[in-house]
Parts: structure tokens; sequence; C-alpha cells
């Protein structure tokens, strides 16, 4: 079982994101779980998703504790609320910045960690540009789908489709290819953490 974490705030789709990433394993013939926690239910607050991806039927239903990966939608955070609870250096971490880990005041954290398992992407500013709007959850999605390979870019495409129709459908699509390529040619490049 492979098990994600979101962590963003409200008005963010972090919900969103975990639905979405549970269509696209379901999309593969996979079996998923996501649900949400919230702290407070407002706009601006911390809110973190959870989303199991497996083989089989999924039986468990308490919050992920140790996760396999985590997808930091709202950089903020990192040193507000404890996201990183859990994380093994084996994890994924995928933040959404346009800075480097030792500009976040990460360096020291992210020492020892496997390579190519650290990644950063400008999903806000992807969004923007093809959506219109601040939302990084779809960016995110497809960046960590290139940088785990868990799912495909064509299984995120269709939950695009299943969520959204029209504009919003085409634009999210746009910046869920930008940001998969993205990802895809930092790793490529063999970037400890891209």
């Amino acid at each position: 079982m492979f098990q994600v974490r979101i962590h963003g705030r409200g008005g963010q789709g972090v919900v969103t994101a975990a639905e979405m990433l549970s269509i696209a394993a379901f999309e593969e013939g996979r079996h998923a779980q996501a649900f949400p926690s919230f702290g407070s239910e407002r706009t601006g607050a911390p809110v973190v998703a959870f989303c199991r991806i497996a083989d089989q039927e999924i039986r468990l239903r308490e919050p992920i504790m140790v996760p396999d990966a985590i997808i930091i939608q709202d950089p903020t955070l990192l040193h507000l609320v404890d996201v990183f609870s859990g994380l093994r250096k084996d994890s994924y971490l995928l933040i959404n910045t346009n800075k480097s880990f030792a500009q976040l005041g990460l360096g020291e954290f992210i020492q020892g960690w496997t390579p190519g398992r650290l990644c950063t992407v400008s999903a806000t500013e992807t969004a923007v540009r093809h959506v219109g709007r601040p939302v990084p959850n779809v960016p995110l999605l497809a960046g960590f789908a290139a940088m785990s390979g868990v799912i495909r870019l064509e299984s995120v495409i269709k939950a695009i489709q299943e969520k959204f129709s029209g504009k919003v459908a085409d634009g999210n699509i746009a910046a869920a290819t930008e940001a998969y390529a993205e990802v895809l040619a930092e790793i490529g490049e063999g970037k400890r953490s891209c």
C-alpha cells in the first residue's frame, strides 16, 4: 500500500487533490481511498487530506501517520505545522515553491535523503498561467506522478476530465502537462533535489 498525505490551506484544493489522486488510481485498476481532516473549516486554515493506493482492498480508516509521500501545497505551513511528522528519508517530498530546499530552511533536514525523492515545483504559478486561479493541486499531482511513478500522467488527465469540463479542464490538463514535464526534466538532469 502506498500512502500520501497532502498539506495545504482551505481554498487551495487539498481535498480535491486527494480525491483526484484516488480517481487516477482507480483509472489504473487499483484500489484507492481519499479523505480529509480539517482543523478549522474556513478559507486559509490548515487542511490535511489523505490518499491510500493499493492493489487490493483497503481496510484501514485512520489518518496516515507514516506517509510514503507528502505533498505540500503551501510552503508557509513548513514552520507552522508539523508537516514532516512520520516522514522517512526514503519517502517522497514535493513542495509547491520556486525556492530551493536550502532557501526554505530545510537544507539540514534533507541531508541523507534518498536521491530523486525531493522536489519543488512552482505549481501556483503554473496554475495561474493555465487556469487563471492560484490553485496548485493539479500541477502538484502531475509533479507527484513524474517524481514517484505511482500513477501515470494519463491517469491524472482522466481524473481531471472526470472532475472538470470545458476551459477549466483544458487549463488544468495544460498545467498538469507542464508540471509533469518540468519535474521529469529536473529528475532527468540527475539533480539530487529538483
